[in-house]
């Protein structure tokens, strides 16, 4: 594809960022399983819908534009989420592992609050109201769910790992 109008950048990273949300389809439920805190297991599973709202939010931006919804491989999302695996394969405690967890989440979450926050703007600089209004829509979930992230992690998640390692240091005395 050839990259010369801002409209062919859209299209671009429309296709890069459906890809990425149909990649963490298919991680969000390994997170949750592995997650050891209630409310993080849950915001998991939570996001895991409103992820699949994003895939069909997508689908609709494409029908609007009428290209074909289809993804390009998003390398970035693929990283992202072979890191998380890295997470849910170690062993330890496991409130050091929700706070791992959190912190993979935070990044994918930070990578999608970018893409969409480009996105949004491109379809406004080409009159594409409609669109524009979709991808604020998602932008604006994905910030909650980073909201929801740091405050999980604040409220207990950290303070649990902090104390799991206190623990294991006084265990060495």
């Amino acid at each position: 594809m050839s990259m010369d109008t801002l409209q062919d950048l859209f299209e671009d990273q429309l296709k890069d960022v459906y890809n990425a949300e149909k990649q963490l389809v298919r991680a969000l439920p390994r997170l949750a399983n592995k997650a050891s805190d209630p409310a993080l297991k849950k915001a998991f599973e939570d996001h895991l819908q409103q992820t699949k709202g994003h895939v069909t939010r997508l689908e609709q931006v494409f029908g609007m534009l009428d290209v074909a919804a289809r993804g390009k491989k998003c390398k970035a999302m693929e990283g992202l989420i072979e890191e998380g695996k890295e997470v849910l394969e170690e062993d330890g405690d496991e409130s050091v592992i929700d706070a791992a967890l959190i912190a993979s989440a935070q990044r994918v979450e930070h990578y999608e609050m970018a893409a969409y926050g480009c996105l949004r703007v491109y379809a406004d600089l080409l009159g594409h109201a409609p669109a524009a209004k979709l991808l604020q829509q998602t932008l604006a979930e994905e910030e909650k769910a980073d909201q929801l992230l740091t405050q999980i992690a604040e409220q207990s998640v950290n303070q649990s790992a902090l104390s799991a390692g206190e623990a294991e240091a006084g265990d060495d005395l």
